[in-house]
C-alpha cells in the first residue's frame, strides 16, 4: 500500500552519466560525500559565501548552558587539537569507516576546544563542535599566517581599515554561519610597522563584531608577534604583547615558560588572570616544564599560580602510542591531570546518554548489533560522564574504575563499564559521581536506568539523584514502575510515547540488559549530580564486581504525552549516477545512486533520523505483492542526507523503476515515532531511450 497520512512526494529522473558539478570544498571528490574544509587563501577567505552546500557543515547543537559561566573569572582549560594537519577521518560529516581513530571525551574537564590547522582559516569539522556543544563547551577555529606568504597576507590586510574590517567580517559571518563560538588569531610572521599599529584595531573590531554576532564568543591572541612587529614568542604576557592582550578576550602564550615567567605575570586583578591561557605543549618540544605523561607537572605551576591552561596537541597519546591502545592512554593521561582540571556542569533537560563515545568496533540499538563495523562519527557521541579512577584510594583495598567499552552497548557504539572491589569491611560501597549537572526538575519526573551486572554475583547496583539542598526543595514520592504496574497516574493510556518508554521497565532482556524505572514528584528543586552506588548483599568477604551501564534518561512527564511532529517535505538533489564496474564471474556492472535527501523537521527536537531505503513494486499495476523490506542507510544528525553509492535496481532490465527514502526521527528523549510521522520519498527512474 503505498497511502501514508503525509502526501508522499514522487520524483521522476532519467538515468544520466555526467559528471557531478561538485565544488570539491563542500564534497569528497571520489564519493561525492559532504566534507568539512578550511579556506587556504585571503581570496577564498574575502570571497566566502555562504551556499546550499554548506549545510552540511552548520551544526546543529547548540552550545549547552554550563555553570560556571564561560565568563566567570575562574581559571579555565583550553585543548588546542592540533593533529598531523587536522581533517583527518573527521572531515567525513557523515562518518568514516576506521579502525582506529582520535576522538575526545573528557569535555567536562575543559572549557574551550580549538580546532588547529595550518590553512589560513581553519573552519572546525562540524562533528566537533556538535560533540563540544552537548558539554556546553566553546569551540574556536584558527586564523593563522606564517612564513613568506602569511607576511604577504598580513601586508595585503593589515594596510588599513577597509581591509582588516573585511576580513573580520568573513571570519564573523563564517563563525555565526556554521554555529561555532570564536577564534584564535595566530600571526607566525613578522609585520611591518603600518601591519603592527592597525593589529589591535584589527583585534578590537572583531572582538566587538564576535560578540555582537555570537553569544559567548571568544577571540584569542597567540604570543608571537610583539608590538614593535618583530616575531618573538615571549611565554608570557608582558609589556611588548600586552597591547594585543587588551584588544581581544584573551593570549595563549607560547609553551616555553618557567616559572619564573608566570610569577612575573601575577597580578592583582583574578579575572585578568584567568584569560591568560598558559601554553603547554604535550610533545615537549624544547625547553617545558612537563609534557607527555608528565604534563601534570606544568598544570600543577599554572593552577599554583591562578592561570587558565592551553594543552596543546593532547593527540599525542593517539599519535604517538600503539592506535589499539587508545582509550587506555588517553584515560590515563586526562586521570593524571583531573585533579588539576575544575570541572564545569551542564545544563540538559531531557538527560537522555547511553556513554556512546562517537566511535565503535559495532554498532548497537537496544542493546542489539545492529552493524558490525569499525566507525566514527563524533555527531553521534552521547553526554560522557567524568571517568573515574580510584585504583588506590581505600586502605582497605577498595577501588573502583570507569571506562567507556566498545565490546558491548545499549546505544551506538560504546556503554560505561564500572568495575571495582568492594572490600570485605564494608557493606556498602561508597558513591561515585558520573555527571554534574545544573537542571530544574519538573514536577513529574521519570527517571530509567539501563545496565547489566556481568561479573558481580550479591550485587546490587543504584541510580542516586543528588538535589541541591534548598529549603524549597520537596519530594512528594518516589514510584518505582514496574513492568507489571497499572500505569502511574499522570501518565495517559494509549500514548504511544508512554507505552514506549514503560515496556521495559523492569525488565531483563535476552542479553541480560535490565531497566529500572521511576517516577519522582517534586516541588522546586534543582538536579545537581548523578551517582551510582554499588553495594553488596552478603558482607564479610571481598567482591569483585563489573557493571555495564547502557542508558540513563531523566525526562519530565509532561513531554511524554506531546506528539511528535512529522517529517515534512523530503525532497532530493545532486543526484549522481554512476556505473560500477563489478569484478568476479559473471559481473555486471552495478547501477549506483548519489544524491541529497532533504526534509523539514523541527529544531533540536530529534536525537536523529534514520534513513532507509527499499524498492517498490510498481504502484499503477495495482499488484499489492507485498513491499520489500525497508534497508537502513546511515543515521543522519541533521535534517539532509548524502545517500553514497547506494547500489539499485537496474532501468535498463526493467522500466521503470521505483525506490522509496524513509526518514525515521528518534525523538529528543530517544523514541521512535509511529511510522505515519515518517518522511517517504519515492524516486521513479528510467534509462534514456
Amino acid at each position: 500500500s503505498m497511502e501514508s497520512s503525509l502526501e508522499m512526494q514522487v520524483v521522476s529522473e532519467v538515468v544520466q552519466y555526467s559528471d557531478s558539478s561538485f565544488t570539491a570544498r563542500h564534497y569528497d571528490r571520489d564519493t561525492t560525500e559532504p566534507v568539512s574544509f578550511s579556506l587556504k587563501s585571503l581570496n577564498e577567505l574575502l570571497s566566502w559565501e555562504p551556499s546550499a552546500s554548506d549545510l552540511f557543515n552548520v551544526a546543529t547543537v547548540p552550545l549547552a548552558s554550563r555553570l560556571p559561566p564561560l565568563a566567570s573569572g575562574q581559571p579555565k582549560t583550553l585543548v588546542c587539537h592540533d593533529m598531523m594537519g587536522g581533517y583527518l577521518e573527521d572531515r567525513f560529516i557523515q562518518g568514516a569507516e576506521a579502525e582506529t581513530v582520535y576522538a575526545f571525551y573528557h569535555w567536562e574537564y575543559i572549557d574551550i576546544f580549538v580546532y588547529f590547522s595550518h590553512y589560513p582559516v581553519t573552519i572546525p569539522p562540524v562533528s566537533w563542535t556538535n560533540a563540544a556543544h552537548k558539554h556546553g563547551v566553546s569551540v574556536l577555529g584558527t586564523f593563522i599566517t606564517e612564513w613568506d606568504d602569511g607576511s604577504k597576507i598580513c601586508e595585503t590586510f593589515l594596510a588599513g581599515e577597509e581591509p582588516y574590517r573585511s576580513v573580520a567580517d568573513k571570519l564573523v559571518q563564517i563563525a555565526h554561519h556554521y554555529g561555532f563560538d570564536g577564534w584564535l588569531i595566530n600571526i607566525e610572521n613578522p609585520l611591518s610597522e603600518t601591519a603592527v599599529k592597525n593589529t589591535p584595531a584589527f583585534l578590537r573590531y572583531l572582538t566587538d563584531q564576535m560578540h555582537q554576532r555570537v553569544e559567548g564568543s571568544v577571540v584569542l591572541w597567540y604570543d608571537s608577534v610583539l608590538q614593535n612587529g618583530e616575531l618573538k614568542w615571549q611565554n608570557e604576557l608582558n609589556d611588548q604583547n600586552r597591547v594585543f592582550f587588551q584588544s581581544c578576550d584573551g593570549i595563549f602564550t607560547n609553551y616555553n615558560w618557567s616559572e619564573s615567567n608566570l610569577e612575573a605575570m601575577v597580578s592583582r586583578d583574578a579575572k585578568q588572570m584567568a584569560n591568560i591561557y598558559v601554553g603547554v605543549d604535550v610533545f615537549a618540544r624544547g625547553e617545558v616544564v612537563g609534557g607527555k605523561f608528565e604534563t601534570n607537572q606544568a598544570l600543577r605551576l599554572i593552577r599554583k599560580h591562578g592561570f587558565s591552561a592551553a594543552i596543546f596537541a593532547p593527540g599525542w597519546v593517539y599519535e604517538c602510542h600503539e592506535k589499539k591502545e587508545f582509550r587506555q592512554n588517553q584515560d590515563k593521561f586526562w586521570g593524571l591531570l583531573s585533579k588539576f582540571l575544575p570541572t564545569h556542569s551542564v545544563s540538559l533537560l531531557p538527560f537522555v546518554t547511553s556513554f556512546c563515545q562517537g566511535f565503535g568496533k559495532s554498532f548497537f540499538c537496544k542493546g542489539k548489533v545492529e552493524e558490525v563495523k569499525s566507525w566514527f562519527n563524533l555527531s553521534a557521541q552521547e553526554v560522557q560522564p567524568l571517568f573515574i579512577d580510584h585504583s588506590s584510594d581505600d586502605e582497605e583495598g577498595g577501588w573502583v574504575r570507569t571506562r567507556g567499552c566498545p565490546e558491548d552497548a545499549w546505544n551506538g557504539g560504546s556503554s560505561l563499564l564500572i568495575e571495582g572491589m568492594i572490600p570485605s569491611t564494608h557493606g556498602f560501597f561508597g558513591l561515585r559521581r558520573l555527571f554534574s549537572l545544573h537542571s530544574t526538575i519538573p514536577t513529574k519526573t521519570f527517571v530509567s536506568f539501563t545496565y547489566k551486572l556481568e561479573e558481580s554475583p550479591n550485587v546490587k547496583v543504584a541510580l542516586e539523584l543528588k538535589t541541591i539542598d534548598a529549603p524549597v526543595c520537596l519530594y512528594q514520592g518516589i514510584e518505582d514502575v514496574p513492568g507489571t504496574s497499572v500505569q502511574p497516574q499522570p501518565l495517559q493510556e494509549g500514548e504511544s510515547l508512554v507505552s514506549q518508554f514503560r515496556h521495559r521497565c523492569g525488565l531483563r532482556d535476552s542479553e541480560g540488559w535490565v531497566t529500572r524505572c521511576f517516577l519522582v514528584e517534586s516541588k522546586g528543586c534543582l538536579l545537581r549530580d548523578i551517582f551510582i552506588n554499588v553495594s553488596r548483599e552478603i558482607s564479610g568477604e571481598e567482591a569483585y564486581f563489573v557493571c555495564r551501564v547502557g542508558e540513563i534518561k531523566i525526562l519530565d512527564v509532561e513531554n511524554l504525552t506531546a506528539i511528535p511532529a512529522p517529517v515534512r517535505n523530503p525532497s532530493l538533489s545532486e543526484v549522481v549516477w554512476r556505473r560500477g564496474v563489478g569484478s568476479g564471474e559473471g559481473y555486471v556492472q552495478k547501477l549506483y545512486f548519489n544524491a541529497t535527501l532533504h526534509w523539514q523537521y523541527p529544531a533540536n527536537q530529534a536525537r536523529h533520523f534514520r534513513v532507509y531505503w527499499r524498492r517498490l513494486h510498481d504502484p499503477n499495476t495495482q499488484a499489492s505483492s507485498g513491499q520489500e523490506p525497508q534497508v537502513l542507510i546511515g543515521r543522519a544528525y541533521a535534517t539532509l542526507y548524502r545517500v553514497v553509492d547506494l547500489p539499485v535496481p537496474d532501468a535498463r532490465d526493467t522500466a521503470p523503476c521505483w525506490l522509496e527514502f524513509l526518514v525515521e526521527p528518534i525523538t529528543r528523549e530517544g523514541f521512535a515515532v509511529s511510522e505515519s510521522h515518517w518522511g517517504r520519498l519515492v524516486l521513479k527512474y528510467t534509462e534514456p531511450a
